[in-house]
């Protein structure tokens, strides 16, 4: 039986690798409905291959441009919400979509009780309380596409809720494993986007030197299995091999596997609660020499006990520290403070916290933008100071 897939967000890394998936399996799956903001060439070539009942663009200026380009038989929607109004097209969206613009497909997809392939972090990073009601209430499913909650949801189908003793986030140390908090003080912008393993944008590479990002993934894993922080741990392994694991009631381990291959969760969203007949990231057993495990230096970098920390707190305490780090990230890419100096002022930031209710998307785009404005003045007084 055919699986119709929405890609929103089919322009970007993430978008482009579902649709090899989709061609590497033509029969299991139709693509519906695809959708981005505004690279209006490649979404008309997509659109051409794969012919879709809809295509979305963000940006109405360009609306006239994409329908010269479609087929004549594909629709096109535009505006701000266009995305967001084709979420209901298909048994599957995969929500590829970068920053806020993602949060209201995540609303429309579980409130239309579809699947949610999920690969957008601010949706439950930042509107976790938002999207857990809108889960609760309209019936639809969270499959995570990030690779290490990928890895959590096929080692937890091993056991029930009441037989998991906690979770293991792998990290792979980023560029700076192994050096200390004084070895740190000089650091480049150029050496922090050296990431030894993955590929990836400048803001998430610099997130992975901090160890940010697996501080931000730890809050995703909270929300999508409802584990406390006391039982979700972080462990460097630099292989990027094991992408998770999952430790039960009585001592057993169960990790997942693979070489890093971001077509594996991705394809395993889709095919869920089957498997995808391509063995993508299969490993060669007799050439992998060796797994190495150690623990995350907290002093060095302090920035996943912060993560931990308005994970705890809750409420939109995750949303404020988001928005913290993306300016105190950009202030560092822009050289304006240098990397020891992200987490000081992310602490500042969260001190300030006001616990402010989030109650619907409206108060998670305040919360984010007041942070934002906070943090750029202590970005500000650090560079006067």
């Amino acid at each position: 039986m055919t699986t119709t897939v929405a890609v929103l967000g089919s322009t970007g890394s993430i978008g482009t690798q579902a649709l090899d998936v989709v061609r590497g399996e033509p029969d299991r799956y139709r693509v519906a409905a695809l959708g981005a903001w505004s690279s209006v060439e490649l979404l008309a070539d997509q659109a051409r291959e794969f012919r879709p009942e809809v295509v979305a663009l963000g940006d109405p200026a360009r609306a006239g441009e994409l329908r010269a380009l479609v087929p004549s038989a594909t629709e096109v929607v535009a505006g701000q919400d266009a995305l967001t109004s084709v979420a209901g097209h298909a048994d599957v969206v995969l929500n590829a979509v970068v920053g806020f613009a993602g949060l209201p497909i995540t609303l429309a997809t579980l409130e239309a009780g579809h699947r949610l392939a999920l690969a957008n972090k601010e949706s439950l990073i930042a509107g976790g309380p938002v999207v857990q009601r809108a889960r609760a209430g309209g019936g639809g499913e969270i499959v995570p596409v990030d690779s290490e909650h990928c890895a959590l949801h096929q080692c937890l189908r091993a056991g029930g809720d009441h037989e998991v003793a906690r979770l293991v986030l792998t990290a792979s140390g980023g560029p700076f494993r192994g050096r200390s908090g004084a070895d740190l003080a000089e650091v480049t912008v150029d050496d922090a986007l050296a990431h030894p393993t993955w590929s990836m944008g400048p803001k998430i590479t610099v997130d992975s030197s901090t160890l940010m990002n697996k501080g931000l993934e730890v809050i995703e894993a909270h929300e999508l299995f409802a584990v406390a922080y006391d039982r979700i741990e972080v462990v460097v392994h630099p292989q990027s091999v094991v992408h998770s694991m999952v430790e039960f009631s009585d001592g057993a381990t169960l990790a997942q596997l693979s070489l890093p291959d971001m077509r594996l969760p991705i394809a395993y969203a889709l095919a869920w609660p089957e498997r995808s007949g391509i063995p993508f990231g299969a490993i060669d057993w007799a050439r992998l020499a060796r797994l190495d495990f150690e623990a995350p230096d907290a002093d060095a970098f302090p920035c996943l006990g912060l993560a931990y920390e308005a994970g705890r707190a809750g409420g939109s305490a995750p949303a404020w520290l988001n928005a913290a780090n993306e300016v105190a990230v950009d202030a560092f890419l822009a050289g304006r403070i240098p990397w020891s100096l992200i987490a000081e002022v992310l602490k500042s930031a969260l001190a300030e916290h006001d616990g402010t209710p989030l109650d619907d998307v409206e108060a998670v785009i305040e919360v984010d933008r007041r942070a934002r404005e906070l943090t750029t003045k202590i970005v500000e007084r650090s560079v006067t100071a």
